[in-house]
């Protein structure tokens, strides 16, 4: 086992502690559960643009330092990361409505330490294991069950994102319950996609850091939303109790 296989297993198992901070002790203080008391803050669509951008522009820094273009498969890979990065880093900060709301920079700080790790070491992986993704990788079971993994859970995330953005008219500000599609069974489907895509890339790329990263979108996540149905529950009386918090009729 070489060093850097020990740091992500390291990773991984802060990753774990993370989950149980966030369940047990403190929700991530950004979003509807802002609190004062976190020190300086920046407006709240330049630090989500600050805390995706090292997992979009590190990740084609290493492609390119590292020559990962004259793999085909590691290419591929490439594109589906993008797919997910050029949307969070680029376009969806633009498009949430959330004028004069800010965030906690050491969220942002610690969002971009984060993202820093997590695509160094999937990035990393991908350049100095090259003879591991021959091009017969492009029809085998990970590959596939993969692939369609991350497509449908990106494609849950993205319409999940465009009903919570559409609720909000221009200058309207507050919060209301959001209806239709996935909504209707669970308080998070856009949390239950993204979780959908990583799983999908941790099994078309089969690698340890990939579950690294699943590890940690898990342990960011699964918390959230649990503290978002709590926080709907107290705050919306007629919010429809059959609803669950991430899984439909199990979670």
């Amino acid at each position: 086992m070489n060093l850097t296989t020990i740091l992500n297993w390291i990773w991984i198992g802060i990753g774990v502690l993370t989950f149980l901070y966030l369940i047990f002790f403190k929700t991530a203080p950004y979003g509807r559960h802002t609190k004062e008391g976190w020190g300086p803050t920046v407006d709240n669509k330049l630090g989500w643009i600050l805390m995706e951008s090292p997992a979009l522009f590190l990740f084609l820094f290493y492609f390119f330092a590292f020559k990962d273009y004259t793999n085909s498969v590691v290419l591929v890979f490439v594109i589906f990361w993008l797919l997910h990065y050029v949307n969070r880093t680029l376009i969806f900060p633009f498009r949430i409505k959330t004028k004069g709301k800010r965030m906690p920079l050491v969220i942002v700080l610690a969002a971009v330490f984060f993202n820093s790790v997590n695509t160094f070491f999937i990035a990393s992986f991908l350049a100095k294991n090259p003879e591991r993704y021959g091009i017969d990788w492009l029809h085998s079971w990970q590959f596939i069950v993969g692939a369609l993994l991350f497509i449908i859970g990106y494609l849950i995330n993205q319409y999940s994102d465009y009903i919570l953005i559409n609720l909000r008219k221009p200058n309207e500000v507050g919060y209301k319950i959001p209806n239709g599609f996935l909504y209707k069974y669970i308080t998070n489907p856009n949390y239950f996609g993204e979780i959908i895509e990583w799983t999908g890339f941790a099994v078309m790329t089969w690698c340890l850091p990939s579950f690294s990263f699943l590890v940690w979108t898990l342990a960011n996540l699964v918390p959230r939303a649990i503290a978002n149905h709590k926080w709907y529950k107290e705050k919306f009386d007629n919010y429809p109790k059959e609803r669950k918090i991430l899984i439909p009729y199990i979670f």
